[in-house]
């Protein structure tokens, strides 16, 4: 039986958070495998990352701010860092860049514009047009995982969010492990994915809202084969950087 910690604070209401369970069903049946999912609240991961022992990935999943981002982030530098296979979606793309902002770029409390909107040059800034229920062409870098994932090089895909990469941080993405593999029609970071690591991805849209129409999304479903092959090879137990 794989399980899959789900990082956020579980809302219904919240149309991803009644997809997600929808995605992975989906993505199990298609891998012949048992699959179970436990809901972590981050406030459970502020001062112990011990409820993510025995699961076989992670995915921060919308629903931002969170109770506790600093539990989401140690949920993320513990996959990033172990090589436990991650999917972080929406506010998960927001602080997987939180997280990288303040261990690679060695940025000091990278801000959050929705949690500080007085930081000067917040890493997660405003969007220039929000992107609240709203849809958008996805182009995809050749030779990504990302592209692998859904075997083309563009998807449209759907979003419900305020927030994202401040473009003055962008070109930081040009060089490091985490890089841009994701981008709108506008050129703007929709998606990035870690090298050098199993399965590190995290997108500002929402993928998983395909299960809702009955369709297994590819991301989703590459998540869930990354987490089988980790488990069944041991992965996920050496560092590839603090």
């Amino acid at each position: 039986m794989l399980t899959i910690a789900l990082i956020g604070d579980h809302d219904p209401s919240i149309t991803a958070h009644r997809a997600i369970p929808l995605a992975l069903e989906l993505a199990g049946r298609k891998e012949g495998l048992p699959l179970e999912w436990a809901w972590i609240p981050t406030a459970d991961l502020a001062d112990s990352i011990s409820a993510l022992d025995q699961v076989a990935g992670v995915w921060c999943v919308p629903g931002s701010p969170y109770v506790s981002a600093a539990g989401a982030l140690a949920a993320i530098r513990h996959a990033r860092i172990t090589q436990l296979p991650f999917l972080g979606t929406c506010g998960g793309f927001q602080h997987a860049l939180l997280e990288y902002a303040e261990s690679q770029w060695r940025l000091v409390m990278p801000a959050h514009a929705e949690t500080a909107p007085e930081a000067e040059n917040p890493v997660i800034a405003p969007l220039a047009c929000s992107l609240v229920e709203q849809e958008g062409i996805i182009e995809f870098t050749p030779g990504s995982k990302i592209a692998a994932a859904y075997g083309a090089l563009s998807a449209t895909e759907g979003y419900h969010c305020r927030y994202g990469l401040n473009p003055m941080y962008a070109s930081r993405l040009e060089e490091g492990l985490l890089r841009v593999t994701g981008r709108d029609q506008e050129g703007e970071v929709r998606a990035v994915e870690l090298d050098e690591h199993p399965f590190f991805m995290a997108t500002l849209f929402q993928p998983e809202r395909a299960a809702l129409k009955g369709q297994l999304p590819p991301l989703v479903h590459a998540f869930v084969h990354a987490a089988m092959n980790a488990t069944q090879t041991g992965a996920g137990l050496r560092s590839i950087g603090s």
